[in-house]
C-alpha cells in the first residue's frame, strides 16, 4: 500500500495534536468555571460579611440619643459647607419640641408619607423594599425609594447624601443600630426635629414657623399635609412656590390619611379645599391608583 507524502503525515500530527490541546483547554476551561466561581462567590461573600462585622464596630455609640438631643447633624454639616463653598453664611432654623407638641395629623401624614409600615419593622421594611424592586422592574426604569424613617434619620445624624452603596451598607445598619437601642417613639421624634424641610431649615417646628407662620402645634390638616409632602425634594418642593407637585402629592396624602381612618371625611373634605386655596385651584375631585401607590404602603 502507498504510503501518503511527509507533508500529508505532518499536517495530521499537527490537526491531531491541535484537537488534543483544544480538548485539553475545554476540560481546563470546564474546571475553573465550575469549583473556581463557586469559590470566588464564596470569598466575595465573606468578605462582605468581614466588612458589615468590621463596620458596626466602628459605627458611633447611638445610645446617649435616648436621653440626648444630638447639637448637629452630619445633614446640618454638610448643608454648612456647601453654602460655604457658594459664597453663603450657613442658615440653620431648628427648635426642637416633644412629640406631644405636634399635631397628631401631622405625624400621621409623616408616617404615610415616608414609612407607613414604621412600627411594624425593626429598621428595614423588606415588604417595601420588594414592592419597589418589583415597580422598578414593571417600569423598566428606578422607582421609588424604599428607605425607612429610621434609615434617613441615620443617614441625616451620622452620614451624607451621597449613593454609594458603602454609604447605603452603613445606613442599613445604623438603622438596626438605632431600632435596637431607641424606642420607636424617641426614633420618630428625633426624626421630626431634624429632618431637613428647607434651604437651612430643620424639624418640624422650624418648618411650620418657616413656611405657615404657626407652631408644630397649631399646623392644620392640609398644612402638615404640605410638610410631609415635601420630605422627598424639601429644598425645591417649597409651598411659597407652589409647585404642583407639591399639591398632588399633599392630596395623596390627605386621601391616605382619611382611608386609613387617622382622619374623617368631614376633615379630608375641608383640608382638600384649604389645598385647593392655598394654590388656587379648584378642588381635585380625586386621585388615581397609580398616584396613591406612589406612597408607600399602608398596613
Amino acid at each position: 500500500m502507498a504510503s501518503r507524502p511527509p507533508s500529508a503525515r505532518a499536517s495530521s500530527i499537527r490537526t491531531q495534536k491541535t484537537k488534543q490541546l483544544t480538548s485539553g483547554a475545554r476540560r481546563v476551561v470546564g474546571k475553573r468555571s465550575g469549583p473556581g466561581w463557586g469559590r470566588w462567590a464564596l470569598g466575595g461573600w465573606l468578605l462582605l460579611v468581614l466588612w458589615l462585622s468590621v463596620e458596626y464596630v466602628r459605627l458611633p455609640d447611638v445610645s446617649p440619643l435616648r436621653t440626648q438631643n444630638p447639637p448637629t447633624t452630619a445633614l446640618m454639616a454638610q448643608r454648612a459647607e456647601e453654602a460655604r463653598d457658594a459664597g453663603r453664611k450657613p442658615r440653620v432654623r431648628q427648635a426642637w419640641v416633644s412629640l406631644g407638641t405636634v399635631a397628631p395629623h401631622a405625624r400621621d401624614a409623616v408616617l404615610i408619607s415616608e414609612d407607613a409600615r414604621f412600627y411594624k419593622h425593626e429598621g428595614v421594611d423588606w415588604t417595601e423594599v420588594e414592592n419597589a424592586l418589583e415597580q422598578s422592574v414593571r417600569e423598566a426604569r428606578m422607582g421609588r425609594g424604599a428607605s425607612t424613617l429610621t434609615q434617613q434619620l441615620a443617614k441625616n445624624l451620622y452620614l451624607s447624601t451621597d449613593r454609594s452603596l458603602l454609604r447605603k451598607g452603613k445606613e442599613l445598619l445604623l438603622a438596626r443600630r438605632l431600632e435596637a437601642h431607641l424606642s420607636k417613639q424617641r426614633i420618630l421624634s428625633l426624626y421630626v426635629n431634624v429632618v431637613e424641610w428647607g434651604e437651612g431649615v430643620y424639624g418640624i417646628e422650624a418648618a411650620a414657623r418657616e413656611h405657615f407662620g404657626v407652631s408644630a402645634r397649631a399646623l392644620s390638616v392640609a398644612q402638615g399635609a404640605m410638610l410631609a409632602a415635601m420630605l422627598p425634594a424639601p429644598r425645591r418642593w417649597l409651598p411659597a412656590q407652589r409647585p404642583e407637585a407639591l399639591r398632588t402629592r399633599a392630596g395623596v396624602i390627605l386621601v391616605r390619611l382619611e382611608r386609613e381612618g387617622r382622619i374623617s371625611a368631614a376633615q379630608a373634605r375641608e383640608a382638600q379645599a384649604e389645598l385647593a386655596r392655598f394654590f388656587g385651584a379648584p378642588p381635585t375631585p380625586g386621585f388615581g391608583a397609580e398616584a396613591i401607590a406612589g406612597l408607600p404602603a399602608g398596613s
